[in-house]
């Protein structure tokens, strides 16, 4: 017997906030401030993988630009 793991598309505003170790609020911030993108499915808000990889790779860049000018 097989059993298939099925990954998903979409992360809620709060599966985010538990994944990058914020607060719900300061996640909903990034949101809608634009720092990590997102859609609106209806009512709710949703967030694909690679833009929370994207805002990680950006703080993370940032971070080192500013350990090398300073």
């Amino acid at each position: 017997m097989s059993t298939s793991r099925v990954d998903r598309k979409w992360h809620t505003t709060a599966e985010v906030a538990d994944m990058l170790g914020f607060g719900l609020s300061k996640t909903k911030m990034l949101v809608l401030t634009g720092e990590i993108r997102s859609v609106k499915v209806g009512r709710n808000r949703r967030i694909l993988p690679a833009w929370v990889d994207e805002y990680v790779e950006r703080c993370a860049a940032e971070a080192e630009d500013m350990r090398w000018s300073a």
